[in-house]
């Protein structure tokens, strides 16, 4: 019995200081040098939930012919009143079958703990008032959004060149779901693909944020 506590402890110990490494600890450990203060500058937020983040990027131009293939979907990519997209990647079951905490299912749950299929969640905003609880926001050049957009571009599964759009997939009438690239685990989840593309970005996270609080931390501090 005290063999095992000691057991549970030394895993705790681990696991707090891995959370701590990977928050307190940049990535990239060295700041990338800054572009020059007169390039155009764009606005993008950070969205953070209690165990989810989103990337949400400003609706203009660029990002709508970007993004055009959208349409094919259904998705209402030209609505007069969005002003942001929203971008988020998870795992398939808990994404698709947990909408809201009520809902919460054993079987996602352990797909979440063990290894699951991705998808990427596409939905649209108009106004976000700032400052609020939940929000950054980061301004960021020409070159770095068009990085930023690559990277989540990236990240759809395409097939003969076609992405793939689950059926009947959404929490609302204009959100989406596509298949997504990669593999989900709890370790190496929707926050981690968070961190990566704002790495894409040329923003510095922590080296490991699987959670929103240590991704939220270490972009308010290397930032």
């Amino acid at each position: 019995m005290r063999t095992g506590m000691r057991w549970l402890l030394r895993i705790v110990v681990l696991l707090v200081v891995l959370a701590a490494g990977g928050t307190f600890i940049p990535r990239p450990l060295i700041a990338p040098v800054k572009a020059s203060s007169e390039e155009t500058t764009h606005r993008i937020l950070l969205l953070s939930g209690s165990i989810h983040t989103d990337i949400a990027i400003p609706l203009d131009e660029e990002t709508r012919a970007a993004f055009s293939f959208l349409h094919g979907s259904g998705f209402p990519l030209g609505h007069p009143n969005a002003e942001w997209l929203v971008i988020g990647w998870g795992g398939r079951a808990f994404y698709l079958e947990t909408p809201n905490w009520a809902e919460l299912k054993p079987l996602p749950v352990l797909r979440a703990l063990t290894i699951d299929r991705s998808v990427l969640h596409v939905d649209l905003a108009g106004h976000i008032t700032e400052p609020q609880p939940g929000i950054a926001a980061f301004d960021i050049d020409d070159d770095q959004l068009a990085r930023l957009r690559n990277f989540i571009l990236d990240s759809f599964i395409r097939n003969e060149g076609e992405i793939a759009p689950i059926p009947n997939a959404g929490y609302g009438e204009i959100d989406r779901f596509f298949e997504a690239r990669g593999y989900f685990n709890a370790l190496f989840g929707c926050n981690t693909w968070t961190a990566a593309a704002l790495r894409s970005a040329g923003l510095r996270t922590g080296l490991w944020n699987p959670l929103p609080q240590s991704l939220r931390l270490s972009v308010g501090v290397y930032n």
